[in-house]
């Protein structure tokens, strides 16, 4: 299982980003983890796979902006080890 924590910093709050990010990973599928907003205005997001492309498609397309109205500047990736998730869920 390929496991990262993604911190993504720019225009990413108030643009609908968490719920483009919940809808890319239903898209891409078996993509489960959380994504939240920090009081810092990034976005926090807890990924994994089983497959690494999966996760590298993923990772990919956070870098470009899901949401249309969002524009991502930074992108942190890093690999992690969190709980096991069996879904995709947006958290507060």
């Amino acid at each position: 299982m390929k496991k990262v924590r993604l911190i993504v910093s720019g225009k990413v709050q108030g643009v609908g980003f968490r719920y483009s990010t919940y809808t890319l990973a239903l898209q891409i599928g078996d993509i489960y983890g959380r994504v939240w907003n920090n009081e810092d205005g990034t976005v926090e997001i807890l990924a994994q796979a089983a497959d690494s492309q999966k996760i590298a498609h993923f990772i990919q397309e956070i870098r470009k902006g899901p949401s249309k109205w969002s524009k991502v500047t930074y992108l942190d990736v890093k690999m992690a080890n969190f709980e096991d998730y069996h879904d995709f869920k947006i958290s507060n």
